[in-house]
């Protein structure tokens, strides 16, 4: 990660102020709020070395640069080189999320008698790794982030040849069945794999979809994305995208 940083800001010759606080040290306290969802106020400065405020400037500096997704990619990259990775099918959903403090891409959660939420939208390959995830209010229908995934999944290089940056088939639930959307992933050269509506369960499409459900209990494990808390709809992306990064990490230490 630490290429990916931006540069450390020189030190004022006179007046220089207290020292900074290194760039490990403030990931420490980001990923402790992220596995552990307390808030930033409450941060232990004991143990983590760095107060909660500090982290939370961190995160946002680190997100305005765009770092996370520049993480992701560099992970995905890897995964790729070491075959890790099957991009010929993949799986998309969404799952719904309360918003407690109104802000960004919050809107009126229609399967939460209409209370304040926001909702994750999220791609996966075909063993359940992250590809690409986003975030809108939790009146957005599922389809009208099925586009927007897919632009969002990274050149993905690795091998010799072409990089990839889309599936072959994309296997997703009723909830996506518009002819106009297959239209659509047909044109790109994507085979829509897309259950019918009115039809009986038991087509066969869950054999292959059910890697999304999956993942979205790996990133519900971090505790601070099963609630949002944060305004800002740019750092609530932020630790999402962290939290993809750490389940490509994950299964990159688990296959070597």
């Amino acid at each position: 990660m630490a290429p990916l940083l931006p540069p450390t800001p020189e030190r004022r010759r006179r007046n220089p102020g207290r020292l900074r606080v290194p760039d490990r040290v403030a990931l420490a306290g980001v990923m402790y709020v992220l596995r552990t969802g307390v808030a930033w106020r409450d941060v232990p400065t004991e143990s983590v070395c760095c107060s909660g405020v500090t982290a939370w400037r961190r995160l946002r500096d680190w997100t305005e640069a765009g770092v996370w997704p520049r993480l992701h990619a560099a992970l995905l990259t890897e995964l790729r080189r070491g075959g890790l990775l099957g991009l010929d099918d993949c799986s998309v959903d969404g799952s719904h999320i309360r918003a407690l403090k109104r802000g960004d891409l919050v809107g009126p959660t229609p399967v939460d008698r209409a209370r304040p939420g926001s909702k994750h939208h999220l791609i996966v390959d075909r063993q359940g790794t992250p590809l690409a995830v986003t975030l809108t209010g939790g009146n957005r229908h599922d389809v009208t982030q099925l586009l927007p995934l897919l632009d969002a999944i990274p050149t993905i290089r690795g091998l010799r040849g072409r990089p990839r940056h889309k599936p072959r088939r994309l296997y997703a639930d009723r909830g996506y069945d518009f002819d106009k959307y297959r239209r659509l992933l047909w044109k790109r050269g994507i085979k829509p794999m897309i259950a019918r509506r009115g039809v009986a369960h038991g087509s066969g499409l869950g054999k292959v979809r059910w890697v999304v459900e999956r993942a979205f209990t790996w990133l519900h494990q971090f505790k601070r994305l099963r609630i949002r808390y944060e305004q800002r709809a740019d750092l609530h992306q932020g630790l999402l995208e962290l939290a993809c990064s750490l389940i490509c990490l994950r299964r990159l230490r688990t296959s070597f």
